[in-house]
């Protein structure tokens, strides 16, 4: 391989700069791309991608830190599959998911999520944890995508699989580095408790938790128990899409309280702190702000009036609060975080 038996002449010949894709997978490259970015005033030069996050991660900051700007590409956003579909059905998308190369090349979804199971998620994540026992892991995937969108017990976990509250940890935290799964931090007032209290849990694709729950078609999503949880799943990411490809870091939060209160999702975004409640439901009932309107009157500074998000045919406002479809807007978190002003005009 010309890059690793020369790495000096390899990137003689891309003056003007390239992409290089799996880098973590060679990094004896980026000392050598480090001298050439010290060395020139340009900027952008180099474009460099890999699916092994945690690898990639170690690479660059040993040998890039300060050089380089991180931007997190997950699966397709909505607003990116209209390249591929005139018209969304969220339950036939539950069960598709959003990897690129499902819509590119009309792969059948789930053969394709059983090799990614087998070949990145079985093989790298495995490596990572040093797993002896694959079935072990199998069993605790499935469990995991059974509390997709709840708040996850280690111990309750832990026992379920065979396996210890810390082992169960420690698998969490690298399928959040290898961008398998996404936690979502409750809100408190105080910091330290966002920071203590347990977080809940959502796939960054609801394709492959849909697969590892053995869904595979529209109707059984819509008739499925977790239609809800995987409804949220598939908005909540799709949220947080629209402030990566940005290249913002997004404050994001759940709330509940003693008492039950429950909000699925707070976004604190240009001062304010945004309250969502998202539905599955196609029909709007008044039920569905009413956790919105016990959240505004607990008194949280600079807190608006929110949104609901449901399959709902026409957007109206009710009592200051939006009711839309995720699934009509163009961009969902530009349409959430829209400064009030832009709003009424």
């Amino acid at each position: 391989m010309a890059a690793e038996a020369d790495p000096r002449s390899f990137l003689a010949r891309m003056k003007a700069g390239g992409i290089l894709d799996e880098i973590q997978r060679l990094p004896l490259l980026l000392s050598y791309i480090q001298g050439m970015v010290d060395g020139s005033v340009q900027r952008g030069r180099f474009i460099l991608t890999g699916s092994h996050q945690p690898l990639l991660h170690e690479a660059i900051s040993q040998s890039l830190a300060g050089r380089t700007a991180m931007l997190s590409l997950w699966p397709f956003s909505l607003r990116e599959l209209r390249s591929y579909v005139s018209a969304y059905d969220p339950f036939d998308l539950i069960c598709r998911g959003f990897f690129p190369r499902l819509h590119e090349e009309g792969l059948e979804s789930r053969r394709f999520f059983n090799n990614y199971l087998q070949t990145y998620v079985e093989r790298d994540v495995r490596s990572l944890i040093r797993l002896r026992d694959l079935s072990l892991f199998q069993k605790f995937l499935i469990l995991l995508a059974g509390r997709v969108g709840q708040v996850v017990n280690l111990a309750s976990l832990g026992n379920d699989v065979g396996a210890s509250a810390a082992t169960v940890r420690n698998w969490i935290s690298v399928l959040k580095a290898s961008y398998v799964v996404f936690e979502l931090s409750p809100f408190f007032a105080n910091v330290q408790k966002r920071l203590i209290k347990a977080p809940k849990i959502y796939f960054t694709d609801v394709g492959l938790a849909a697969f590892l729950l053995g869904i595979h078609t529209s109707g059984q999503a819509e008739r499925d128990p977790l239609r809800g949880n995987l409804y949220e799943n598939l908005v909540i990411i799709d949220i947080l899409k629209g402030a990566l490809n940005r290249g913002i870091r997004p404050e994001v939060y759940f709330f509940r309280d003693s008492r039950g209160n429950e909000v699925d999702l707070l976004i604190r975004e240009q001062g304010v702190l945004i309250p969502i409640e998202i539905k599955s439901a196609v029909t709007f009932s008044t039920a569905f702000i009413k956790q919105l309107e016990r959240f505004q009157a607990l008194g949280v500074k600079g807190v608006m009036p929110g949104a609901v998000l449901c399959n709902i045919e026409r957007r109206f406002t009710i009592r200051g609060i939006d009711v839309l479809n995720p699934f009509h807007l163009d961009d969902i978190w530009r349409t959430l975080t829209e400064p009030p002003e832009k709003k009424s005009k």
